[in-house]
């Protein structure tokens, strides 16, 4: 069975063949908005949608290149959480496609995907149950695995989510956006030991996270300086990267302590951090228990973890195009 995915959540235009029967990803392409919406410093939500409308046909046309779209069996899409304009773009997409090639159509958790995102192109085993910790701009969690479907919801975060802080710090660092990956590559340059920045609810008795307090530490931090050096901006973005990926490691930790599995998961656009990776790893090790994460081009979002999934969820596949979009559509109310 070959499943057609499309990803259209935020401010990456996706689509992605996957082969159920040689377990391979066998096309896929990403369109990403990143220049768009560096002018403004984050995603602009009615710009996203209009670049998706624009962009969406071509990259269909890339990915497809050496694959008949006729010969495709079925087709999944992101159909929540994200922002509702770019949803729509994607399900248009489907609905459309289904009608003219006459395939069923699966709408898709964005959340979920990430969740089983690891098993895409790699011949890993995990056991049920199993721990996932889902970082990005935009979600912070700790969910229990039990079953494909059946999610258990063990943390969140209170205020921010872990990469919207690393992209609000960035900003006050003067970096750019996206701020995560150039705060992380200037904090290798930096003395994570040269500012004390707290680790708000990282020994507090759940699962459950907090960023705000650590963002605004560093706004104090950063208004006491005169002037920002290059070695002010270093030591600052090690020392806030040191605490954040301390409040993460200690938060799923704490999780361990109250769950028995065998395998936890790292996925999301933050799991490509490596200095969290490295922590993860040893927390692992110590543990005895097997750590998955996806590889890099599979953190961020992106199409192929959405045609993974559909391929498992073929079965209630359907003609059905009533829209399926939801901005928010927590893991806990999925049905199979």
């Amino acid at each position: 069975m070959v499943t057609l995915g499309i990803e259209t959540s935020c401010d990456e235009t996706a689509i992605a063949l996957y082969d159920s029967n040689s377990s391979q990803i066998i096309a896929e392409k990403v369109y990403s908005q990143i220049d768009l919406h560096a002018a403004y410093g984050g995603v602009v939500p009615e710009l996203a949608s209009r670049d998706h409308c624009a962009k969406i046909i071509n990259v269909l046309d890339q990915c497809m290149a050496e694959f008949d779209l006729k010969n495709i069996d079925q087709i999944a899409y992101t159909a929540g959480p994200g922002l509702i304009g770019a949803l729509l773009i994607g399900e248009n997409l489907a609905h459309g496609l289904s009608i003219s090639l006459n395939k069923p159509v699966v709408p898709i958790n964005h959340l979920e995907a990430h969740l089983h995102a690891p098993k895409i192109d790699q011949d890993i085993h995990l056991d049920f149950p199993f721990i996932t910790l889902l970082v990005s701009g935009g979600h912070s969690m700790i969910i229990k695995v039990n079953k494909l479907g059946d999610y258990e919801l063990l943390g969140d975060t209170r205020d921010d989510a872990v990469g919207e802080a690393f992209d609000k710090v960035a900003k006050l660092l003067n970096l750019g956006y996206p701020g995560g990956p150039i705060l992380e590559k200037i904090a290798m340059q930096g003395d994570s030991s040269s500012f004390s920045f707290p680790q708000p609810m990282a020994h507090s008795n759940d699962c459950d996270m907090s960023f705000s307090g650590l963002k605004t530490a560093v706004l104090y931090a950063v208004e006491k300086l005169s002037t920002i050096t290059d070695k002010h901006q270093a030591d600052i973005a090690a020392s806030f990267q040191e605490s954040a990926t301390e409040i993460l490691v200690k938060k799923i930790d704490f999780a361990l302590s109250k769950n028995s599995v065998k395998d936890i998961v790292l996925a999301g656009g933050v799991a490509a951090n490596k200095l969290l990776r490295s922590k993860m790893d040893s927390l692992a090790d110590n543990k005895n228990i097997n750590l998955h994460y996806p590889p890099l081009r599979h953190c961020t979002d992106n199409a192929a973890m959405v045609a993974y999934l559909g391929s498992l969820y073929s079965e209630i596949s359907s003609y059905n195009l009533v829209s399926s979009v939801r901005p928010r559509w927590p893991l806990d109310e999925l049905k199979l």
